[in-house]
């Protein structure tokens, strides 16, 4: 079995900066990124509030760069998904479909994945019709009618990548206020082809072959409407991607990461970074630091237990 000092579980700011920093200390990781690797930003348009860039950078163009930056270190990227591990013993064991390795040290780095509305016809038309990423699909819906669900600032920026692509752009959303911030609200506001409908709620989803419209309810007066749409984006936020952590990691109620310094876990030698374990800020830049900082502390451990 391949033996590795560390082990990177995830691609996405805080695995990869993570990556850069064990690839300078010369511990040569292994980073599993996943068979969709990048996290988040890989669904995200133009970054504004990344340091260093001051025209912004595209969300995709900036996991390139990133990923380039890691490999440049020493570190070695496997683009499959992680279904295992054992942190029981010593050395800790990672295993993904088609690979398994020892290591001395592990960060999980693993991120969160899109929550889905749970209704009927969603899970049926994934793909042709509905989706979670507008960066991806939005040039399918040239000219046609589509909505989005949400009201935070994932929301705004779907339906502001779709206004660029489709004909109208209707944001569903369950409260009778937005929850995004107030730079991104303003976008929103400003933009004719972005309509919003608040206290409503997606209650199923229809099409032939592909979406052809959703029922729609209002929360407050109990009415409900057939809404004709060619497509439904999906942004109602994210749950930590730690199933396989189950019975070994301290999980809180949520499935994140339990991490007292916001880093060290309940094992020794096992670290987390991103949004895993940071179900608050999200941000890159802030995703980007504790991958920095689990680096570290995976180096000090390495090095105080004389790896």
């Amino acid at each position: 079995m391949d033996s590795r000092k560390i082990v990177i579980i995830g691609s996405g700011p805080a695995g990869l900066t993570a990556a850069i920093y064990a690839g300078r200390a010369d511990l040569t990781p292994l980073v599993f990124a996943g068979r969709e690797p990048g996290g988040q930003l890989m669904w995200t348009t133009l970054v504004e509030n990344y340091p260093g860039y001051k025209d912004g950078i595209l969300g995709p163009d900036l996991m390139f760069e990133m990923t380039e930056q890691a490999k440049k270190f020493g570190a070695e990227i496997i683009n499959e998904d992680v279904v295992e591990v054992d942190f029981t013993k010593k050395p800790f064991m990672v295993r993904s479909e088609k690979t398994q390795v020892e290591a001395d040290s592990v960060i999980v780095a693993v991120g969160s994945k899109p929550k889905a509305l749970g209704v009927p016809g969603e899970r049926e038309y994934i793909g042709k019709g509905v989706s979670t990423c507008a960066t991806c699909d939005a040039p399918f819906f040239r000219d046609k009618s589509v909505i989005v669900v949400g009201g935070g600032d994932a929301a705004m920026e779907e339906s502001l990548v779709l206004s660029k692509f489709a004909k109208e752009v209707t944001m569903i959303v369950r409260a009778s206020a937005f929850r995004a911030s107030a730079f991104m609200q303003e976008k929103v506001k400003k933009n004719e082809k972005i309509k919003i409908m608040f206290t409503t709620e997606v209650t199923e989803i229809h099409g032939e072959q592909f979406v052809t419209g959703v029922s729609l309810i209002n929360n407050q007066t109990m009415q409900k409407q057939e809404f004709p749409c060619n497509g439904v984006f999906i942004a109602i936020g994210h749950y930590p991607a730690s199933d396989f952590l189950k019975s070994q990691l301290d999980l809180n109620e949520r499935g994140y990461v339990v991490a007292p310094d916001g880093i060290s876990t309940s094992i020794q030698g096992i670290y987390v970074a991103g949004d895993v374990e940071d179900y608050r800020y999200r941000q890159a830049i802030t995703a980007a630091a504790k991958g920095c900082k689990a680096a570290f502390e995976a180096e000090n451990y390495l090095e105080g237990n004389r790896v």
